[in-house]
């Protein structure tokens, strides 16, 4: 009696499915994704798990001021990483304090990644003078160092978070540019391109709609490390008393705030800020190092 044996279709991997599992391989990676995905979802939803609106005054009690972690108000609260100066919770300081950090950081490198992905493909598709002298204003302002550029902005336009919006972004196009546009000059003598051309397409399909998605892998693992550097450095102006104002506080701001206090034993005013935006920045970058190893195909083990 002959066995007739049923043949199972062969699973087809798709393109998310295979970069789902080379990412996978890292577990380092996935779990500073995880930790990454929880603080997003704290500061989304801080004003329904947080304790108080550390920034309602009505809120506050001057009564309970620098209390240590693990401390008790006088109304029975109880503060897991302590108070600051006047009795704002540390834990919604936080929380509150990841928005703020989380927005102006993303905020600025998604708007600097559009202008510098438009001004890097139009100079390596036009090449000529326009090329030139895109890539001189590049390299002119990448001699200068991020800090210095965003310190001169902040001075003239003043303090505030759009302020400091702009100047992240006008800090940060410039790595796009450079970026895009020598993705785009490998991409511009390949074959699609030449077709697309012989095909009497426009120059603005032909950029966004060929040439743009296949310079897209290494745009992406820079502003996913962008995004680190522009938290830490709007973390770093906003400690030098430039960036955000008091009344919308970064982790900068609140590291601000109790350096005056560590001499005098109260460390976790500043000191719980700090370890929330290394975490931060540390969570961001294992991320950005995982996506560079799964989209560059010369890193793939």
């Amino acid at each position: 009696m002959s066995e007739s044996r049923t043949l199972a279709a062969p699973v087809v991997e798709t393109p998310f499915m295979r970069f789902a599992r080379q990412f996978a391989e890292s577990r380092v990676a996935v779990l500073s994704l995880f930790g990454l995905a929880l603080v997003v979802a704290a500061a989304l939803f801080a004003p329904w798990i947080t304790p108080q609106d550390p920034y309602d005054l009505a809120q506050l009690d001057i009564m309970d001021g620098n209390l240590p972690p693990m401390s008790e108000s006088f109304s029975g609260t109880t503060y897991w990483l302590g108070t600051d100066d006047q009795g704002r919770d540390m834990l919604s300081a936080i929380v509150y304090g990841i928005r703020i950090s989380l927005a102006v950081g993303a905020g600025s490198t998604l708007a600097a990644l559009l202008i510098g992905c438009s001004v890097g493909l139009i100079a390596a598709f036009y090449g000529g003078r326009l090329e030139n002298f895109v890539m001189r204003v590049v390299d002119l302002q990448l001699s200068f160092p991020a800090i210095l550029v965003a310190l001169i902005l902040l001075a003239v336009l003043g303090r505030g978070v759009d302020k400091v919006l702009v100047a992240l972004i006008i800090v940060q196009w410039a790595y796009y540019a450079r970026t895009v546009r020598g993705a785009a000059l490998v991409e511009r003598r390949k074959e699609y391109i030449e077709a697309v051309r012989c095909l009497a397409l426009s120059h603005r399909r032909i950029l966004f709609r060929h040439l743009l998605p296949n310079c897209l892998p290494p745009v992406i693992v820079v502003a996913t490390v962008q995004v680190g550097n522009a938290i830490a450095l709007e973390a770093t102006l906003s400690f030098l008393g430039v960036g955000v104002p008091i009344t919308e506080p970064s982790l900068g701001l609140l590291i601000a705030n109790g350096y005056e206090y560590l001499l005098s034993g109260q460390y976790w005013i500043s000191f719980f800020p700090g370890v929330a935006l290394l975490l931060i920045i540390v969570f961001i970058n294992l991320v950005g190092d995982q996506l560079r190893d799964v989209l560059n195909p010369r890193l793939q083990r």
